[in-house]
């Protein structure tokens, strides 16, 4: 089958995507804001069942770096109740600042839920990993971290969300002080897969 596209590149691409961290970005270097804008227009080309686009993003960057990191150490300072650790509100606080751009991903519900929510959220995540792949593609670095206050109901409203939204978390980004060579860990794709062919007698 004729092709456009250089497939050797795009299977070493997908190869190499790799979680980036911030502690890992060579600091005082920032990604341009086209650059950013290029991988939300990749994003937003992800499948999603009946068109509903239900992806959300919020960037930070610059002086928003420390809104955000503000904004986030609070509202875990004061909804953690017993479960408030100092050593990670201390980590929410410090953490954004280490990157160049944060983006929260959010997942709008359709307003006539005509879909099972875990499509949307599945479509959510579709548009993350086009996110990634951009990135991997542009040699920058990237951190999809569902900690902190993720999971806090109370989040929602600062992010524009209502009762039936979702927070999935948020997208760091930066300039990686080195390539990562690690190689990916993963088991034989052999032990995933479960392939019932034509050869197979099927008696019905």
């Amino acid at each position: 089958m004729e092709t456009n596209y250089n497939t050797e590149q795009i299977n070493s691409l997908i190869k190499q995507r790799r979680s980036i961290y911030p502690n890992q970005y060579a600091q005082g270097k920032t990604i341009p804001d086209e650059t950013i804008w290029q991988i939300l227009e990749n994003a937003i080309h992800a499948p999603n069942h009946k068109q509903t686009e239900p992806w959300r993003f919020q960037v930070f960057s610059g002086k928003g770096l420390k809104h955000f990191a503000k904004l986030q150490a609070g509202i875990y300072q004061k909804f953690a109740g017993k479960d408030f650790k100092q050593a990670r509100y201390d980590k929410l606080l410090s953490y954004p600042l280490l990157s160049s751009h944060v983006i929260a991903i959010c997942m709008k519900r359709n307003e006539k839920n005509i879909l099972p929510e875990i499509e949307e959220i599945e479509a959510v995540a579709c548009a993350v990993q086009n996110m990634f792949l951009t990135v991997t593609a542009y040699g920058l670095g990237a951190y999809w971290t569902t900690a902190g206050i993720t999971y806090f109901k109370e989040a929602k409203e600062y992010f524009g969300l209502g009762e039936n939204d979702k927070l999935l978390g948020f997208f760091y980004l930066g300039v990686p002080e080195k390539a990562n060579l690690i190689p990916s860990k993963r088991s034989p794709v052999e032990t995933k897969v479960q392939w019932i062919g034509k050869e197979i007698d099927i008696p019905y």
